[in-house]
């Protein structure tokens, strides 16, 4: 069945021809390659790496990053991308995040002009993965506690600790490290194949299957003096690439969004009960104006979102008031969704399964739900519920 994206407010005349362009060949992508097979590689566990080149070709890795080979998109255009390629998998848009926001922006923003010549332009073709090695075992919600330390060599620096929770990390060919040295946190470029660098596959997901998810051990993992950032220190390094990233998440949350509304729509349009279909009834009519509802408002959140980043005054908090709020709706629609599809929701025939699973990691990863709300609410408050 063709997807037919919900735009229930003439929204689409808001963005310019050329994000429409991206955002309808992109659409055109993931119905062409990615939906006949995501279901099964979903239940198979494995990632469709057969994508990969494809997405480099057409400019999708680091889309929004000028030179060196990438595409200089606007930022709406950027999270429409996210929003198309969520709408086939959450975890084929983890994958092309990761990629462009949280491994290639900090070398582009912080990174030394040879850093950027040797890297950028692969991980643009996608013929170089990366990921990034933040989240640890005992520290997740407080990257600030991380026990990964860095110390000064003859030669460069020697690494070791242990990150858990990396996407793309056994299938990258560089790794991001973050790490203290003289406790100052700083962001090290780690080449995979570093003796003392292990990447080993978390296995048992009922989340986000369709996505490579490591631990990275690093013991007495050596690298030169050139691995390291030199543009940033501190946690503005990490924090500023989790910004990039969660503006992804809110476009991509949209995409999720929009494949459950779709799908519902089309299902009970088509599901007879008791001689007419079921979205004749009260009930199910009441979940479809919900999903329209919340979509359109996700929708406007994300394009004033877009607008103020391309005008530079794009603030965190305001990205982690529209991540809260879009990827708890898209957990609920999905779920709404399911709902209507019955006992065939929970099958890989459909895809409204597969989303409601996917989006509970993306209710908690990249800053959980509550993390959100506390970073919104001592925004408005002035007053920090961190530490008590």
């Amino acid at each position: 069945m063709a997807f037919h994206g919900l735009d229930y407010y003439g929204i689409d005349e808001l963005y310019t021809d050329e994000e429409r362009m991206i955002r309808d060949t992109v659409r055109e992508l993931v119905s062409a390659r990615v939906m006949p097979t995501i279901g099964k590689h979903f239940t198979a566990g494995t990632f469709p790496k057969e994508l990969i080149p494809v997405f480099g070709e057409m400019g999708l890795l680091g889309s929004s990053l000028t030179g060196y080979g990438c595409a200089g998109t606007g930022a709406v255009a950027y999270g429409l991308i996210c929003q198309e390629l969520e709408r086939g998998d959450s975890g084929i848009r983890s994958f092309a995040s990761v990629q462009s926001s949280l491994v290639m922006y900090p070398i582009w923003a912080y990174g030394s002009e040879a850093q950027k010549q040797r890297y950028l332009p692969e991980m643009a073709a996608g013929r170089l993965i990366g990921c990034f090695g933040l989240t640890e075992p005992d520290f997740g919600s407080n990257p600030t506690g991380m026990l990964t330390t860095a110390t000064r060599t003859g030669g460069g620096y020697r690494l070791n600790g242990t990150k858990r929770w990396i996407t793309n990390g056994s299938i990258a060919g560089v790794a991001l490290v973050w790490a203290k040295l003289d406790g100052v946190v700083r962001g090290f470029l780690v080449p995979t194949t570093t003796k003392g660098f292990t990447a080993r596959d978390i296995h048992g997901k009922w989340s986000l299957r369709a996505s490579v998810t490591s631990e990275l051990i690093l013991e007495d993992c050596e690298v030169g003096e050139d691995a390291l950032l030199p543009g940033v220190e501190g946690m503005k390094g990490p924090l500023s690439c989790l910004t990039q990233a969660r503006f992804g998440i809110c476009f991509g949350a949209v995409g999720a969004m929009l494949a459950c509304y779709d799908e519902a729509l089309g299902y009970a349009k088509d599901r007879v009960q008791f001689s007419r279909p079921i979205a004749g009834y009260q009930l199910v009519q009441q979940k479809l104006v919900t999903m329209v509802s919340e979509i359109t408002k996700a929708q406007l959140l994300c394009l004033r979102l877009g607008r103020l980043k391309e005008a530079g005054k794009l603030r965190p908090q305001q990205v982690s008031l529209a991540k809260r709020n879009n990827v708890a709706w898209a957990r609920d629609i999905a779920r709404d969704a399911r709902d209507v599809l019955g006992a065939n929701g929970v099958t890989d025939d459909y895809q409204c399964g597969r989303h409601m699973l996917n989006l509970e990691s993306v209710y908690t990863y990249e800053g959980t739900h509550d993390i959100h709300t506390l970073i919104v609410g001592q925004d408005v408050t002035g007053l920090s519920a961190f530490d008590g």
